[in-house]
């Protein structure tokens, strides 16, 4: 007697089946314009007479415009403005979202309407980087409310709390902070709930104080939810884009080295400015600014991703 084989479902195939259309949009919106930018980083156009250019293969891009004296520096002082921008906003966002993730996860606490405060909270992540800019240069230009406040109080100049420059940069890294803390929180929440509620009763039982359960337990294993906190935060605040370029009204000015240079200018908005500006358009130069961008935060979220993982 032959025994019959019972049938069985591959459910694997499936699952290879719903992948498809994540890597099929990732290989053409993402990885092909990838590698069509860095081949066109490489394409230098180089003039040879009058009105003849000639385009050249090499390292003309990067020797002549990211180190060399054609490009001014404007790469690098944009990339100084972008990571002050970003680390004014990050490192109180960070501080703060772990406080109050620490703080409404505490059990000793007994707050009542967590969830209010946490919609709260997280409401600016939800309103469009139009609206604030709008809302925020209305409050603080040389004519708003809060700007004529400050100056009555003496407190800034009759030109202006954001013709200052470095009063431009502190509000853009205010709203960057204020829009994004709330989404921080609510994932460290989540990381901190994911963590085993045996392991603080056992620290209660033991007499641990709430700052040493914090210190002493959570944090150790919220590493990986850190870790991704921090490498995401490096790679969206390093392509700062719609904020700084909604409040560019008035061209304030910055000193950076020994040059002056506009202090809302992101490096993306000077790629944007090479992309898909009439007299200024240099496809080759605003590619070779975006692989050095993409390099510069590569290696800033392997630094993030050494320091915060885990240790034998």
């Amino acid at each position: 007697m032959k025994r019959e084989k019972k049938k069985t479902v591959e459910y694997g195939k499936y699952g290879v089946i719903f992948l498809i259309p994540f890597f099929a949009a990732f290989l053409i919106f993402q990885f092909y314009p990838l590698l069509y930018t860095i081949f066109k980083s490489f394409l230098y156009d180089q003039k040879t007479g009058r009105n003849n250019i000639t385009t050249v293969f090499g390292l003309g891009n990067y020797t002549n415009y990211v180190f060399g004296e054609a490009g001014n520096g404007e790469f690098w002082q944009a990339l100084i403005i972008t990571i002050v921008l970003w680390l004014l906003n990050f490192i109180p966002q960070i501080v703060l979202s772990l406080l109050l993730a620490a703080w409404f996860t505490d059990s000793n606490n007994k707050l009542k309407g967590t969830g209010v405060y946490k919609v709260i909270m997280y409401m600016p992540n939800i309103i469009t980087a139009a609206t604030i800019a709008v809302l925020f240069f209305n409050l603080f230009s040389v004519n708003g409310s809060i700007t004529k406040e400050l100056i009555d109080l003496g407190i800034v100049p009759a030109t202006g709390f954001m013709e200052q420059g470095w009063g431009t940069l502190f509000l853009i890294a205010f709203i960057q902070f204020w829009m994004w803390y709330g989404n921080t929180m609510v994932v460290l929440i989540a990381g901190i709930l994911g963590i085993s509620e045996s392991l603080y009763e056992a620290a209660r039982v033991d007499g641990a104080t709430s700052r040493q359960q914090f210190f002493k337990i959570t944090l150790p294993l919220l590493r990986p939810i850190l870790q991704y906190t921090l490498v995401t935060s490096a790679i969206g605040g390093l392509q700062m884009y719609d904020i700084p370029q909604l409040l560019m009204k008035g061209v304030p000015i910055v000193k950076v080295g020994e040059t002056s240079v506009n202090s809302t200018t992101t490096v993306v908005m000077l790629i944007k400015k090479y992309v898909s500006g009439s007299s200024s358009e240099n496809l080759g130069r605003a590619s070779a600014y975006s692989v050095v961008l993409f390099l510069v935060t590569l290696c800033i979220s392997m630094i993030f991703y050494r320091a915060t993982a885990k240790k034998d």
